[in-house]
């Protein structure tokens, strides 16, 4: 059995700021710290024990992934640059805008500093990714990271610290390897809070070992735990999760978390 958990970073210091931050390298914001602290207490996180730890390497996952690390012993982190946010060109640093204003065209909108969501799974800003070009950079990092571990001969824990829209793509990536999961299952995925956790539990249908990363056999997929977030209980309210109290518009919260996804 692989088990997999999918971790969202905490609260970075752009978090607030509503900004299209993608590959903007920010470090945890003092919240986002506490909240990392408190996910490496998590008893469920650690049940069943993590055995590998895959991060992005931008600092505000990466600053998670040592915050899991500190509670396990000779457990080495390593980053991998296909683990980070979806990469938004120009936009980036850039203030997020749900829509183009009426009559305007994008490039008019570009030129004034705004940028709207791109449309379809298509659709990106110039120099930037799709969330077509994201999906297919998960499934690298499935192949190269996550399947080899069925080859293991013992029960594994992943645990892999990423960002609200590459995970997005990690777990449909993963659905689609199990030919009996309905498509509507991937669809009610609806992505993760603040340092919030999604596990699947992954095997071999047929028990067709070695498994071959490139050309998986049909494997059984299963989420088990989705957006877990008890071990924020007892740490300050989060307002980027919170955004009626102050902060980023609730539609760029649910946009960047992965709560929001297109088809």
């Amino acid at each position: 059995m692989l088990t997999i958990t999918f971790i969202r970073h905490g609260q970075s210091e752009d978090n607030l700021k509503a900004i299209w931050a993608g590959w903007k390298d920010t470090p945890l914001s003092e919240l986002g710290r506490e909240q990392a602290e408190a996910l490496s207490h998590s008893t469920a996180l650690h049940n069943p024990p993590i055995t590998a730890i895959y991060s992005s390497p931008l600092l505000r996952a990466y600053q998670t992934a040592l915050a899991v690390q500190s509670k396990i012993s000779d457990i080495p982190i390593t980053q991998d640059p296909n683990l980070r946010e979806h990469y938004f060109g120009i936009a980036e640093g850039h203030i997020w805008t749900p829509e183009l204003p009426s009559g305007m065209s994008l490039r008019e909108a570009y030129a004034q500093g705004m940028f709207p969501i791109p449309q379809g799974r298509d659709g990106a800003f110039p120099e930037g990714e799709s969330f077509n070009d994201l999906a297919r950079r998960a499934q690298v990092a499935i192949r190269e990271r996550l399947l080899p571990h069925l080859n293991v001969g013992a029960d594994q824990h992943v645990a892999v610290t990423s960002h609200g829209h590459c995970i997005s793509e990690l777990v449909a990536a993963m659905l689609r390897l199990d030919p009996d999961m309905s498509h509507s299952t991937g669809e009610a995925y609806q992505g993760l809070l603040n340092t919030a956790w999604t596990r699947l539990e992954v095997s071999v249908k047929e028990n067709d070992l070695p498994v071959d990363p490139a050309s998986p056999p049909p494997l059984k997929v299963r989420i088990t735990h989705s957006n877990q977030a008890d071990h924020l209980r007892g740490v300050p309210a989060d307002v980027t999760q919170n955004p009626a109290e102050e902060g980023a518009p609730a539609e760029a919260i649910a946009f960047f978390g992965g709560q929001t996804r297109q088809n």
